[in-house]
């Protein structure tokens, strides 16, 4: 871990490694428009394109569909109180936000991600 905390921001690392989550409406890549992939700021596994993001009003990027099935794992969440299902990278596990089923369509997911977990390579 402590490569890790040399590698990322403390704000990466708390949203990672402790399930945190960072303020709405703050995320560097919330208004990303630009053809290109998102990829997990822990091990660099790309996570999402830039063709399956919308605006979901949330204040988190949001997309409807991982980049492919082996990109993300969920895993049942029972903090807080209530019943969700946390996104993790499918390679490092880091926590990346939740999936929601009150996306578009053709899936109706919503993959609400946290910013700071993530890192944009633009296509060339």
């Amino acid at each position: 871990m402590k490569d890790l905390k040399d590698k990322i921001s403390d704000k990466a690392y708390y949203v990672t490694q402790e399930q945190g989550t960072e303020p709405a409406f703050t995320g560097e890549l919330l208004d990303v428009k630009d053809d290109g992939v998102f990829k997990c700021v822990c091990c660099g596994n790309p996570l999402f394109v830039t063709k399956t993001k919308f605006e979901s009003g949330t204040g988190w990027p949001s997309f409807w569909q991982p980049i492919n099935e082996a990109a993300v794992k969920n895993v049942e969440d029972r903090s807080h109180g209530m019943i969700r299902v946390e996104v993790q990278c499918g390679n490092c596990n880091a926590h990346l936000g939740h999936v929601f089923p009150d996306g578009p369509q053709p899936t109706g997911l919503r993959y609400c991600m946290n910013s700071v977990a993530m890192t944009f390579e633009p296509d060339e």
